[in-house]
């Protein structure tokens, strides 16, 4: 049997590793779009961005591990009942199918060149390269990635400022109540943060006039920001462009639509990560969720069922509780689960004091989703009670002296 992964990033690559661990010794093949070995996306905004690693490469031996590796590749088209990927570099033909292309960056329409997005190493290592003491630096989004580069800038020791069209930060992320509360994070790292603010165009340097240098953001009430580099992260999008005309069934905002066991709507073919969405049961939603975790746990469970011996009935279930990590200006900021509008909302401490705060979901008496802000035992505990659905007592649990575990009902 021949096993093709579509990407090459935590999703496809972990998917293969898994094959391999679970006792898959047949011809396995990793399509990678980009011509660098396989790379960890988080250090990006982080590490690689601060100049404090040249890159972020998974550490794998994938010659040992029988993984044919086909980079500068890029997958153009699917023919499903021919079990034939199209590339641009010739067809590949497999028995099974893994579709991990992840997602791209969105840019703003008319986006020159000269602006910066930050979602590949390439991407990463070009934003550095301008990052440098006392450069101008305009962040359009006030979303993860946008205050990642945000946090990344002040410390290399540029003038930073961020603009965002919502009226709080996070926006969409967090209900606004909530989000509102990390607007003062950016005052204390000394960035300019404007919401309520939208951007009509960026001028890069060479449509500006003579002498002027540097690009502009072109806000849409008259104002212009100077800036020496700007960084668009306004959020990305699923990478399934390319199926067009494959049959294969895709969600309402462009994911693959898998099932429970990670199957899309095609015989053989299973989808993993951030190009994918599956049904929560336990939400009682369909989730796309664009983070690490998830890569990393649809990828365990897309390779058993890849090679699942029994009935159909029998398929492990994906049906996880989501989860993010984001360092922010000197903050370890958590998230665990997935809140919606009418869920009973708790904060844990004061977000004005030292020391972390939090908040928490509640549907019932249930816990749903948990924030914590440097307060990683109440994430790890309230991670575990989301996971078992305990009820809490509503006062303990939002006392922040009281640990989260001590708040479950008896």
């Amino acid at each position: 049997m021949r096993i093709v992964v579509v990407g090459a990033g935590m999703a496809g690559v972990q998917t293969a590793v898994a094959l391999r661990e679970q006792g898959y010794d047949g011809e396995l093949a990793v399509l990678g779009a980009e011509p660098h070995l396989p790379y960890d996306r988080p250090p990006l905004s982080k590490d690689v961005l601060l100049g404090k690693a040249e890159n972020s490469r998974f550490e794998l031996d994938y010659r040992a591990l029988g993984i044919d590796l086909l980079l500068d590749r890029s997958a153009t088209g699917l023919d499903p009942d021919g079990r034939r990927l199209r590339t641009d570099a010739g067809e590949l033909d497999y028995d099974r199918l893994v579709l991990a292309t992840g997602a791209r960056a969105v840019a703003l329409p008319g986006q020159p060149a000269a602006a910066h997005l930050l979602r590949t190493h390439d991407d990463a290592v070009a934003l550095r390269a301008v990052l440098r003491p006392g450069a101008r630096l305009v962040v359009v989004g006030a979303g993860w990635i946008g205050a990642e580069a945000a946090t990344a800038a002040r410390t290399l020791g540029c003038e930073v400022t961020v603009v965002e069209a919502a009226p709080v930060p996070l926006a969409g992320a967090l209900p606004a109540e909530v989000a509102e509360l990390t607007r003062r994070w950016y005052a204390e790292a000394g960035v300019e943060l404007r919401t309520s603010t939208a951007v009509g165009g960026i001028v890069d340097s060479e449509q500006r006039l003579e002498g002027t240098g540097g690009s502009a953001v072109l806000l849409t009430d008259g104002t212009e920001l100077d800036a020496d580099a700007v960084v668009v992260g306004i959020g990305a999008r699923p990478d399934t462009g390319w199926l067009a005309g494959s049959g294969i069934n895709l969600d309402d905002r462009g994911a693959v639509a898998v099932d429970a066991a990670l199957r899309t709507s095609a015989d053989g073919v299973f989808a993993v990560g951030d190009c994918a969405s599956f049904p929560s049961a336990r939400y009682g939603v369909r989730l796309t969720v664009h983070h690490w975790d998830n890569a990393l746990q649809g990828a365990r469970l897309a390779a058993a069922n890849l090679l699942h011996p029994g009935p159909e009935a029998d398929l492990p279930r994906y049906d996880p509780v989501p989860y993010f990590w984001s360092e922010q200006f000197g903050r370890m900021v958590q998230y665990a689960g997935h809140h919606s509008p009418g869920d009973e909302l708790l904060l844990r401490g004061d977000p004005e004091a030292d020391g972390g705060w939090g908040a928490l979901w509640l549907r019932g008496e249930v816990p749903v989703a948990l924030l914590a802000v440097d307060r990683p035992r109440d994430l790890v505990q309230g991670r575990r009670l989301i996971e078992r659905g305990t009820p809490l007592d509503r006062s303990r649990a939002a006392d922040p002296a009281v640990p989260l575990k001590a708040a479950a009902r008896a």
